[in-house]
């Protein structure tokens, strides 16, 4: 029966990325979130905003008007926008595609 055992374990489970938003300072700093405490270390949401600021400061930097960015990975998507002094970051998993609606026929 300890055989059995091997299958009836569980094995190691994705962890579900949760959506949410935080601001950022200047530094990078986070001050305020919606995303919960167990969603994302603070040091990823830190890293997270410095190279968020990053962006738009080299924008800048190039003379390029950027105030608001949209990054889509595979299992993540960021959307900042660019504040007086900081950022807003918001978290969210990919969105699933929508179904297409049935074609619709064109009347002459």
């Amino acid at each position: 029966m300890g055989i059995l055992n091997w299958f009836s374990r569980s094995g190691p489970s994705a962890q579900k990325l949760v959506a949410g938003s935080f601001t950022v300072d200047r530094s990078g700093r986070v001050l305020t979130t919606t995303v919960g405490s167990g969603g994302y270390p603070r040091g990823l949401l830190d890293a997270a905003g410095r190279e968020v600021l990053s962006l738009f400061r080299e924008a800048r930097a190039v003379r390029m008007p950027l105030a608001e960015l949209d990054l889509h990975f595979a299992s993540l998507r960021i959307k900042a926008r660019e504040m007086q002094g900081g950022a807003i970051i918001f978290l969210s998993p990919p969105s699933t595609p929508a179904t297409s609606s049935p074609a619709r026929k064109e009347h002459p």
